[in-house]
């Protein structure tokens, strides 16, 4: 028994997280149904997730793997693990006076948190197409009840029920390809399918390419790339505050992960044919997500076509298929995930006695108002647009530099330009708050959302100064995959 629960070491932290999601569920269950027994279970959930990200910590650095290669467990899934736990558990967090303040404070939020995280941690660990569409699908189905979770809100019933009609859609692609890479390799795990997708036979084979390019396609709708993207803007704009800085944080870094895994894992083989998929992706989300958030007046849409763009500068590093690239990815997910946490935990803040602040225009003269918080707004939108020397620079500076090594100077130009242009649609942010005239004050910013913005706001400002750890874990992380 002992030496089975030994073997059991690599899913110990999803284990953990779905055995306390079942016990957060009865102990909701057979709670009085108040404010203060939902937050309790929040907070229970938070512990949860806090145990399962020091499980990942401790795990050896040595690969392992489960179920006969279907899991696998190393230094690249141990950072993903790590950064899609933080950003779930930050997001909890976010949840709490948000929902009470909305009077939809309910202990089953929580639990759904942590099924989904249980989802995308298995996607970050997929070695096989069936343990890839079974994370994916367990993520899906929390995160649209998620999207939906205020059912007296017209706009959340609509998110989540756009989310569920294109997720299914996206689902159905990925599975279509799944089937044409099956009958092409003879086998589901990716080690398996990387030693037959190889050679000049593979990359003549038109079906093993067509099922490549739909796998593609259903990633690239749980990563929101262009053109794949037409539900984020209304998702984000409709689901509650705290949910939309649950998919701008944890999935995204989990879809990243998993198309990383899949593709380095699966097909390194056909290199050249998914790089080109890769470098359109990339290119299609940085222009989009620069030029279509110009005309925004919803911050919540903002920032989804500011996340869109940011998908587009991670997917920058995928495509050179470099030890250097895949450094790149891991480090701007982890500068990604503070940046946007941080700018969202200063929305979920924002709140008036006639509601919360959802609109750019409401945010003038905020400066005058509460200047620490317009400070950290403006610190953590200038690291958005890549200002030095902020954490943001880093970020893009790390993937840029990949693709001009490999050559992709065409890649690394329009990343600059789409940069450039998307500095204007934050600075009209900062803009609006520092200049114009101000509006009624907001209400006290509460405790835990202020120490998550405090947080992350060192984080952006100092991040040179403590970026070995990062760089140094991201390196280890790189060196997993074979160029």
């Amino acid at each position: 028994m002992t030496s089975f629960l030994t073997g059991l070491g690599p899913i110990y932290p999803e284990i953990i997280i779905a055995i306390g999601a079942m016990a957060l569920l009865m102990y909701g269950v057979f709670r009085p149904e108040t404010d203060a027994n939902a937050e309790a279970t929040g907070w229970l959930g938070v512990l949860v997730l806090a145990t399962a990200a020091m499980t990942v910590a401790l795990d050896p650095p040595a690969p392992a793997s489960l179920f006969e290669g279907a899991f696998v467990s190393d230094r690249f899934t141990d950072f993903a693990k790590l950064l899609v736990i933080a950003g779930s558990a930050f997001a909890l967090m976010l949840s709490f006076d948000y929902f009470r303040r909305v009077k939809s404070l309910k202990f089953e939020y929580p639990v759904l948190v942590l099924l989904a995280t249980v989802g995308m941690l298995i996607m970050v660990s997929a070695n096989d197409l069936i343990t890839l569409y079974l994370g994916l699908e367990l993520q899906s189905l929390a995160l649209y009840v998620l999207a939906a979770f205020r059912r007296d809100n017209v706009k959340s019933s609509e998110a989540g029920l756009k989310y569920f009609v294109l997720g299914a859609l996206s689902s159905g692609m990925l599975l279509y390809g799944a089937s044409l890479i099956y009958g092409y390799t003879g086998s589901t795990n990716f080690t398996a399918i990387a030693a037959v997708a190889q050679g000049k036979a593979a990359a003549e084979s038109l079906g093993l390419i067509i099922g490549l390019v739909f796998l593609l396609v259903g990633i690239a709708f749980k990563i929101s790339a262009v053109p794949f993207h037409m539900w984020t803007p209304d998702v984000y704009e409709g689901a509650p505050t705290p949910v939309t800085a649950l998919f701008a944080a944890a999935p995204k870094i989990a879809a990243l992960a998993l198309l990383v895994r899949t593709m380095h894992g699966a097909f390194p083989g056909l290199g050249p044919q998914w790089q080109q998929v890769i470098t359109l992706l990339a290119i299609a989300s940085m222009l989009l997500g620069a030029v279509a958030a110009i005309g925004q007046t919803n911050i919540k849409r903002l920032m989804a076509y500011s996340s869109i763009g940011h998908v587009g500068y991670a997917l920058v590093g995928l495509a050179p298929n470099s030890p250097e690239g895949m450094q790149s990815v891991l480090i701007y997910l982890a500068i990604y995930l503070v940046m946007t946490l941080g700018v969202f935990a200063v929305i979920v803040s924002l709140h008036r006695k006639e509601g919360q602040v959802v609109e750019i225009a409401d945010l003038a003269g905020l400066s005058k108002t509460n200047l620490p918080l317009a400070f950290a707004l403006f610190i953590l939108l200038f690291s958005l647009a890549g200002i030095p020397p902020l954490a943001g620079f880093f970020a893009k500076f790390y993937v840029f530099a990949a693709a001009i090594k490999a050559g992709l100077y065409p890649l690394a130009i329009i990343g600059v330009l789409s940069s450039v242009i998307g500095a204007y649609y934050y600075l009209r942010v900062v803009k609006v708050m520092f200049f114009d005239e101000a509006k009624d004050k907001l209400l006290p910013v509460p405790r835990v959302p202020g120490m998550i913005v405090v947080a992350a706001s060192v984080f952006v400002i100092f991040f040179a100064v403590f970026a070995g750890p990062v760089v140094d874990a991201a390196a280890a992380a790189a060196k997993v995959f074979k160029f």
